[in-house]
């Protein structure tokens, strides 16, 4: 049986993530899935927050689980992640699939993420996600993790943690996927990730954005 651990988004939770675990179930996969610390109710991890810190939580969750060799599924943030745990610990991982992944951290890309974070224009401008925001996270405050996710950004912009030497440094097999609506992740540098990795693949969905509950999953199945 296979072993798969799904990996949510930036502000997201693995409730999203619940009806790819059921499909993926029904075709005879043993799924886990997890959230991150500070994430839907999680405290705060005392190392900080970010990539890192999230890796950390990944590699506890799979030891506790006694799970090693097993294939990660990575949405959005979920797949930096992935990939961080497997060049941080080889071996742990033998197969990553990223779906909407943003590899192309800059200054001037992070700030644009910036400034969607902005809570009292989530509030005015959006108010149902502000409050999907607040449910999902609870009884965390969820303006305290935009604040939080803000930094980490910036701190990518800054300094992203993977780079093309740690790229060309990963002996698994690795499917980069990316809808052709997304708003996110830059496809040109999507694909120059995968040409660096040298079990890499691309992949573009069609018609597909960014929010992983606009994806259509049984195209995504055959990929995972």
């Amino acid at each position: 049986m296979n072993s798969i651990l799904l990996l949510h988004g930036a502000l997201g939770s693995r409730t999203q993530l619940e009806p790819l675990k059921t499909i993926l179930q029904d075709h005879g996969h043993q799924v886990f899935s997890m959230n991150f610390s500070g994430h839907s109710g999680q405290p705060y991890a005392v190392q900080g927050f970010g990539i890192d810190t999230f890796a950390h939580d990944v590699v506890h969750y799979l030891n506790a689980h006694h799970l090693n060799g097993i294939k990660i599924f990575g949405y959005s943030m979920g797949g930096y992640v992935a990939l961080w745990v497997a060049h941080k610990h080889p071996g742990l991982v033998n197969k990553i699939v990223t779906l909407g992944t943003k590899f192309d951290w800059s200054p001037d890309s992070a700030e644009r993420e910036i400034q969607k974070l902005d809570p009292e224009k989530i509030v005015q401008k959006i108010p149902a996600f502000a409050r999907i925001l607040e449910h999902r996270h609870s009884p965390n405050d969820w303006r305290e993790l935009l604040a939080k996710t803000a930094t980490m950004m910036r701190g990518l912009g800054a300094n992203p943690l993977l780079t093309q030497e740690h790229f060309r440094q990963l002996q698994i097999p690795i499917t980069i996927l990316l809808g052709d609506q997304d708003d996110m992740a830059d496809r040109d540098y999507s694909k120059q990730v995968a040409g660096w990795l040298p079990q890499g693949n691309f992949q573009l969905l069609g018609s597909t954005p960014h929010p992983i509950e606009k994806v259509r999953l049984n195209e995504l199945l055959p990929f995972i």
